[in-house]
Formats: C-alpha cells, structure tokens, sequence
C-alpha cells in the first residue's frame, strides 16, 4: 500500500513538473507572437513606401512594362513551422499548395516543414529555418532574396508567389498566397504626379533596385505573419496540453486521497484488532 501511495505521489509530481513546462512555452509563445505582430506595422509602411516608388518609376519608364507570358518556371516560398508542438500547422500550410509543391522550385522555411515535405517524398531546392525571435527575419529575408536572385539570374524562375499562415488571437489560421513576381502592375498604376521624384539613377536601374527592396519586404512581411501564426498555433496546442494536464492532477489527486483513506482504514483495523488480542 505505501508503495502505491509512493508512486502516485512521484506521478503527481511528475505531471506538475509537465504542467509548469506547458505553461513557460505558453507564455513564450505568446510572447514572441506579440513581438511579431508589433514589428509588423514598421514592415508594412516601409512596403508603401516602396510601393509608392514602384508607381513612380514605372511611369518614368521609356517604355510600359508588360507582364511575361504564361510561366513556364515557377517558384514558391513556402513558410512552414520552425518547431514541434504547434498541431497540424505545417501539414495545413502544405496541404494548401497541392500539386503545386512538388511542381515549382520550392524554398522552404521551417526546420519542422522540412521534416514534413521529407515525409511527402519532395526535396525542396532550398531550405532555411525561421529564427527563434523575430529580429532574425530580416536576415532571413536577405538569405532569401539573393537565393531567389541567384535562380533569376540563370534563367531559372519567371514567377514567384509566397505561401504563409495569418492568424488574429482568437481566430483559426488562414493560409496565404501572395504571388509577388513578376510584378502585379494593377498595384502600381497610381503614380503621385504632385511630386515628381528627382532621379540620378537611369529609370530601369530604379525600377529593379525598387523591386529588390520591394520583394524583400514582402518577405519580411510573410515571414512575421508565419512566426506569429506559428506561436499562436503553439498557444492553442499548449493550452489543450495545459488541460489535459489539469485533468490528469484531478484523476490523480482522487486517487491518491483514496489510497491514502485505505491506508489509514486498514491502520485503524489492525489497530483495533491488536487491542482485542491483547484484552483476550
């Protein structure tokens, strides 16, 4: 009997050691999920106003830009989950390419989504892994953009989108597709006229450099999206953990109140049964 209580007790330890761990990678997520979404408005701007010079540069062109033909060579971004513990994020991220992922040149972020895609039998062109915080984006975004240029420039890619998990607190994770080259010109057909931009630079210079920042933002701007996405995914796995953690202290807290009832019950018995032998 004092074995089995002994043994509840280090279960019972046991799972609120478990339960003080779910709650710190709860709290670190959610934290790390604000972070993103803070940093997310400075990301933002900086696209406009890029955007806004995009316009500008194309309407200096000496010639309008026209999109290419059907592609024959596409590429995609695609933003799965860095760590465990997140649910079905990735695989919902994936499932949403389709055919697709094994028929573009996949850049793949997200050490855990590579696993995933290993799984699928697809081998990505290129694997990156998403920062532990925030701040790393940028640089990864760099690591990213000359990449993509690097197949550019040999002819390799003709289009791009960029695929990524969005969430808002409280709500299920959509999945994004932002097609980001070549450019959409419905987004740059708008030019300020008031002021018009004094240039040193011969306009197509203008245009691709503009473009290069403009992508990198984009990159930038999906990559905070799929940090946030995946911590919050992380919150939510980490808070039915946290209950089931609860439940399982209740079942195990019952039973060791019985337990120790019996014990004392059968204390009691031998007690008593000791003081008749000794009166006979």
């Amino acid at each position: 009997m004092t074995l089995r209580l002994s043994d509840i007790s280090a279960q019972i330890d046991g799972i609120q050691q478990l339960g003080a761990v779910v709650k710190a990678m709860r709290g670190i997520a959610a934290a790390r999920a604000k972070q993103a979404r803070g940093q997310l408005a400075a990301v933002d701007s900086y696209a406009t106003v890029i955007a806004e010079g995009i316009c500008q540069a194309l309407a200096l062109m000496p010639h309008p830009v026209v999109a290419a033909a059907t592609p024959v060579r596409p590429a995609l971004v695609v933003f799965a989950a860095e760590q465990g513990f997140a649910g079905a994020f990735s695989e919902r991220v994936l499932d949403s390419v389709g055919t697709d992922l094994s028929g573009s040149i996949l850049f793949l972020v997200g050490t855990r989504g590579g696993t995933i895609v290993a799984e699928r039998g697809v081998a990505p062109d290129w694997v990156g892994a998403l920062p532990s915080h925030s701040a790393g984006v940028p640089k990864l975004a760099d690591r990213i953009t000359e990449a993509l240029y690097a197949r550019i420039a040999k002819g390799e890619i003709d289009t791009l989108s960029v695929v990524y998990a969005r969430s808002e607190p409280g709500h299920p994770i959509d999945v994004i597709r932002d097609k980001l080259l070549p450019l959409d010109m419905a987004k740059f057909s708008n030019p300020d006229d008031s002021l018009p931009p004094l240039l040193n630079l011969a306009s197509e210079t203008l245009l691709a450099g503009l473009t290069a920042n403009y992508l990198h933002a984009q990159l930038c701007h999906a990559a905070l999206h799929a940090f946030a996405a995946e911590n919050e995914a992380r919150m939510v796995a980490m808070a039915a953990a946290r209950d089931q953690v609860v439940r399982q202290l209740a079942t195990l807290c019952s039973e060791e109140r019985q337990v120790r009832q019996e014990e004392i019950t059968a204390e009691v018995i031998e007690l008593a049964a000791g003081a008749d032998a000794n009166r006979a």
